[in-house]
């Protein structure tokens, strides 16, 4: 199961002024399912107003209610080979956003598989968080113990044209579990539960949920 304050210690830096997501990368997809424009840019650039915009949609998936609308999901070894999804979350994660080649093979997975009947947005942001230590007691340390390098990806229908509204779906790779990486699992954000597009976890990622316990 996922830890809730794992999850509210990642979206309490999700402001403008303590973010440290440094790139954002993204397609367009019209509604016949076909490529309609891409972007990738330092997400500092981007004007206050933009960043803001934006890091509400990045922080729909980390404070969504957990256990709820966001799940703790596991990568099987299988799943985890060269040529997998995994490999190439990983390449993206290290390369921080900038292989446009790499992003075009993960919106390529995606619209094979993802279903929409409407123009939608595939939206990544790609993070790192210099983890403070705490001490027994919780109390926080300067010193940190890991930098935890993460993508947020969410995926928007389109309120208007080339504008994304609220996040259907999405996912944070790696897992953040205990304050800590987790290479073996992903979270993935579904915004109505009741109807998953149960594509991403199946079709997408290859990823199988955890038992609540």
């Amino acid at each position: 199961m996922i830890n809730r304050e794992d999850m509210l210690e990642l979206t309490r830096r999700m402001t403008p002024k303590r973010t440290s997501i440094t790139r954002i990368a993204g397609c367009y997809v019209d509604r016949y399912g076909d490529f309609d424009g891409s972007f990738n840019t330092n997400f500092l650039k981007l004007s206050e107003a933009e960043r803001a915009k934006n890091l509400s949609l990045a922080k729909t998936v980390p404070f969504s209610d957990t256990n709820k609308n966001l799940n703790k999901y596991e990568f099987k070894q299988e799943h985890m080979n060269p040529g997998s999804i995994w490999q190439l979350l990983m390449a993206i994660k290290d390369c921080g956003l900038k292989n446009d080649a790499l992003m075009d093979a993960f919106y390529d997975i995606v619209m094979e598989h993802y279903q929409s009947d409407s123009e939608y947005a595939i939206i990544v942001f790609h993070d790192r968080y210099d983890i403070p230590s705490k001490t027994s007691d919780k109390e926080r340390l300067w010193e940190s113990e890991e930098v935890f390098e993460y993508l947020v990806c969410v995926i928007c229908p389109l309120a208007g044209r080339y504008e994304p509204g609220e996040p259907a779906c999405g996912f944070l790779f790696p897992a953040f579990t205990d304050r800590s990486g987790d290479l073996n699992h992903v979270n993935i954000f579904q915004k109505n539960p009741e109807k998953p597009h149960m594509e991403l976890a199946e079709k997408i990622l290859e990823v199988f949920q955890e038992e609540h316990s």
